[in-house]
């Protein structure tokens, strides 16, 4: 069917099409933009408003990556590890797996820019029949990342605010309770602004990213400019040899596999860079802003994020101290040993604000990654969650069910550190299963069958992501160790990841076998054509609702690659 003069048809798009070359539905009196014609070769009718750039998509990618308070939310875990040497060198040999992962995820963008992300991706490349299950794994593996996300990130806030509250007034101490009530209304806070219009949300995003950049760099300055290590009869800062050579001794494994163990800070601290891909139906040029803007997330996020590990790994004083302090937050407790009781507050300050535009990210990506799912009924009572506002236009129901998950999730607050700790590592392992699945796939299975958008790797697409491939696959069962271990470990001690992470998945695994095999079908799309088998496409016509992988529509195994 020809769209107009413009060209034959959108399966001329540079994307992965489920269309058949001159199957387009389309509708005469509608004048396609360029991304309409994009996503309709994917199967999908826009949805949303275009008020995504490439700037204000990239800030809301660099305010979920939050690197301020996700390095202060997480210092526990980098220095606490390995000390020093996995927060320097550590850091870097991280970066170099994770960068790769960000690369093969931005060229999957572009290929297929829809708000469903890898979950689509997963299903469109997998092999014959096994697309369904594919994005199955994907999809639930990818939302416990992101349900997770603004409880951890909030729980965080709330421990700092807390903290601060103490410095101020040392006779007050924290209780759980205390931080559980904090860290609910903050979630309830977030809901209300996660249901703005999308022009509200893109203006919000870009002034709280803003401030978490410049607060960063503050930060970056402040510390080695304020430390008051001499005032302490220590050298104002640390000597390299101990910095970069001394490996705290954190854990009962040998000190390789601690700096390999320190990388969930890393991780978690870099998980938010895929947020360009959830936003792409509502960028512009989403099949080239979306892939570059979870790109330069990445570096920008890496470089800066070393910067500021470099600055705390030269003045921090004394790790055990940090480690146990009875403030319960260590990087309130870090800056407590090397600055003044003034500079601290500030840069908490500084910290708490960024944190909540963090916050706020992670809820709106995840609100978008629900509702593309529940597009698809990947979860009960779908067709509530995938409704969209018609006042606001933004997916208000997926934000308060995420909201309403996340404060149960945020009741592990009451079984301690550790157990409230699997929400960061369940943020990392989750995350970068989902994001190495369909790379793995794309790699190993499709090859050179793939068919690229216009920001591809090239030659060494194949090269980075089996790096990236291995990277994960050595970190999954890294991040699931224990701390301690023979007769010294016990339940209080012990890694709850596992459990909490694995636990679910394999209910979803045996939901999957058991009933969900049935009708679950993989992605759909919304608009009527001719390859679903039912006759030809009325002109003027678009047609909803309807099953890509249904009677004789392409579904995942058959998409055109």
């Amino acid at each position: 069917m020809a769209m107009s003069q413009r060209r034959s048809s959108v399966a001329e798009e540079p994307v992965t099409s489920v269309l058949a070359d001159g199957d387009v539905p389309y509708d005469p009196t509608h004048v396609f933009s360029a991304d309409d014609e994009v996503l309709a070769a994917l199967g999908y009718k826009s949805e949303f408003k275009r008020e995504f750039s490439l700037f204000t998509t990239f800030c809301v990618s660099f305010a979920v990556l939050g690197l301020l308070p996700s390095f202060a939310s997480t210092l526990y875990y980098g220095m606490g590890y390995a000390g020093t040497a996995g927060m320097t060198w550590g850091w870097v040999l991280a970066m170099l797996g994770i960068q790769c992962v960000a690369m093969s995820m931005a060229e999957l963008c572009s290929s297929m820019p829809t708000s469903g992300g890898l979950y689509y991706a997963a299903a469109v490349l997998a092999p014959e029949g096994w697309g369904p299950f594919a994005a199955w794994i994907t999809g639930w593996s990818n939302w416990c990342a992101q349900v997770t996300a603004a409880p951890s990130v909030n729980y965080g806030i709330s421990a700092m605010i807390l903290a601060a509250a103490s410095i101020s007034n040392p006779a007050y101490v924290p209780k759980d309770w205390h931080v559980f009530l904090l860290t609910v209304f903050i979630m309830i806070l977030h809901s209300i602004l996660s249901s703005m219009p999308t022009k509200w949300l893109a203006q919000f995003n870009s002034a709280g990213s803003t401030f978490n950049f410049l607060a960063l760099i503050v930060v970056i300055i402040l510390i080695p400019a304020g430390t008051n290590r001499t005032e302490r009869n220590l050298p104002r800062f640390a000597p390299s040899s101990e910095v970069w050579g001394t490996i705290y001794k954190g854990t009962a494994f040998p000190p390789g596999v601690s700096v390999l163990m320190s990388f969930i800070g890393v991780i978690w601290t870099m998980s938010g860079y895929d947020s360009p891909f959830h936003l792409a139906e509502e960028c512009s040029n989403a099949n080239l802003a979306s892939p570059r803007a979870i790109v330069l997330t990445s570096a920008t996020g890496g470089i800066f994020g070393w910067f500021l590990q470099l600055v705390v790994a030269y003045t921090v004083v004394d790790i055990e101290g940090v480690l146990d302090s009875e403030l319960g937050q260590p990087f309130a407790a870090y800056l407590m040993q090397c600055m003044t009781q003034r500079m601290t507050l500030a840069i908490l300050a500084l910290t708490i604000i960024a944190g909540f535009s963090m916050g706020q990210g992670c809820m709106i990506a995840a609100s978008r990654v629900t509702f593309a799912y529940a597009r698809d009924d990947c979860f009960p009572l779908s067709k509530y969650w995938k409704r969209v506002n018609r006042h606001t236009q933004t997916p208000a129901n997926a934000v308060w069910l995420n909201c309403a998950v996340g404060i149960i999730l945020l009741l592990l607050i009451f079984g301690g550190d550790l157990a409230i700790g699997a929400l960061f590592s369940i943020g990392a392992i989750a995350a970068f299963v989902a994001f190495t699945i369909p790379i793995f796939i794309r790699v190993f299975l499709v090859g050179n069958r793939f068919r690229p958008g216009p920001w591809n790797l090239g030659k060494l697409s194949i090269p980075i992501g089996a790096f990236a491939s291995a990277f994960v696959a050595l970190m999954v069962p890294i991040l699931c160790l224990p701390s301690i271990v023979g007769a010294d470990l016990t339940p209080a001690d012990m890694n709850w990841t596992c459990l909490v992470y694995g636990g679910p998945m394999f209910l979803v695994a045996i939901w999957w076998f058991v009933s969900a095999h049935k009708w679950f079908k993989g992605p759909k799309v919304n608009i009527e054509h001719m390859m679903l088998g039912r006759g030809e496409v009325v002109e003027g016509e678009v047609q909803k609702g309807n099953d890509a992988s249904s009677g004789d529509g392409p579904g995942p195994s058959k998409a055109k690659m």
